[in-house]
C-alpha cells in the first residue's frame, strides 16, 4: 500500500519525510505538497511536520555519503519545482542511504539520471536569465527587472547579479513564483512585494515609462530598456521573508 506523505514543500520538510520514510519503515511512498484537506482519497496518508532535529539527521547522513556538489546537486533539483522533481530526490536520498559505495555517477539508476536531468535544466535556465534580464531604472534610483523563467532558479542567480552589479541598489522579481531579490548594497534578501493603487508586479516598469508601445516590446523581448519618466506616486513595499533555502547554495552553482 501507498503511504502519502502530505509536507509544506521546502528542502527541511523533504528531509523531514525522508526520516519519517525509515523510522516507519515505508516502502512505498507519494509525495504531497500542502495541506490535504480530504484524506478520503487516500487508503494511507501522513501529515509530515517540518522537524529541525529530523531533517538535521538525514543532512548529517546524506553529507556523510555524498561530495558537497552531489549536496547542492540534490537541493537544485527539489528547487526546480518541476512536478517530478522531489520524488526524484526522495528516490535518490533513498538510493544513497541504502547502498554501500558512492552512486553519484551512477547514471544507470533512474533517480540519479532524473536528478542529473533537473540539474542540468536549471543550470541552463539560470545562464539564460543570465543572459537576459534587462533592468530598469526606476525614479527612486532602484534597478528592477522582472522574469519569468520556466524554473525556480532566482536563488541561483543571486552571486552573479550581486558581483555584476556590486555598486547598486537592485531587485529581481519572479513574476511566476510572486518573490524576488533585492540588494541594497550590502546583502541580497529574498522578499515579497505589495504594489499601491493596484499595480502589479509587471506594470512597475510601466508605470515609470512614458512608452507604452516601448514597454509592451521590452515584455515580449526579455525587457529591452525604455525610457524613463517622473511619474509619482508609485512605491514598491518590500517585505522580507524567511531565508530558508540559503544555507542549502553554495556559491559553486
Amino acid at each position: 500500500m501507498t503511504t502519502t506523505l502530505v509536507y509544506d514543500g521546502t528542502f527541511e520538510g523533504l528531509l523531514t519525510a525522508v526520516f519519517e520514510v525509515y523510522e516507519h519503515k515505508l516502502q512505498f511512498v507519494k509525495l504531497v505538497k500542502g495541506e490535504l484537506h480530504n484524506t478520503a482519497l487516500f487508503d494511507s496518508l501522513m501529515q509530515i511536520i517540518t522537524d529541525e532535529s529530523r531533517y538535521g539527521r538525514v543532512l548529517k547522513g546524506l553529507q556523510k555519503k555524498l561530495s558537497a556538489s552531489g549536496m547542492q546537486r540534490l537541493y537544485v533539483a527539489h528547487l526546480s519545482g518541476i512536478d517530478d522533481a522531489d520524488a526524484a530526490v526522495l528516490g535518490y536520498i533513498r538510493y544513497v542511504f541504502d547502498a554501500e559505495q558512492n552512486i553519484e555517477e551512477d547514471y544507470g539508476n533512474r533517480y540519479v539520471m532524473r536528478v542529473s536531468e533537473l540539474v542540468k535544466m536549471m543550470r541552463r535556465e539560470k545562464h539564460r536569465m543570465e543572459a537576459f534580464v534587462r533592468f530598469q531604472k526606476l525614479q527612486d534610483g532602484l534597478f528592477y527587472s522582472v522574469i519569468e523563467p520556466d524554473f525556480n532558479v532566482l536563488p541561483m542567480l543571486i552571486r552573479h547579479f550581486k558581483n555584476r552589479y556590486a555598486d547598486q541598489k537592485w531587485m529581481i522579481y519572479d513574476l511566476k513564483r510572486k518573490y524576488g531579490i533585492y540588494y541594497d548594497l550590502h546583502q541580497v534578501e529574498y522578499m515579497e512585494m505589495d504594489f499601491t493603487e493596484g499595480q502589479g508586479a509587471g506594470n512597475v516598469i510601466n508605470s515609470f515609462t512614458d512608452d507604452e508601445d516601448g514597454y509592451q516590446h521590452l515584455w515580449k523581448n526579455y525587457f529591452k530598456s525604455v525610457n524613463i519618466a517622473s511619474r509619482k506616486n508609485t512605491k514598491l513595499h518590500i517585505r522580507h521573508i524567511p531565508k530558508r533555502y540559503w544555507k542549502h547554495l553554495t556559491e559553486k552553482i
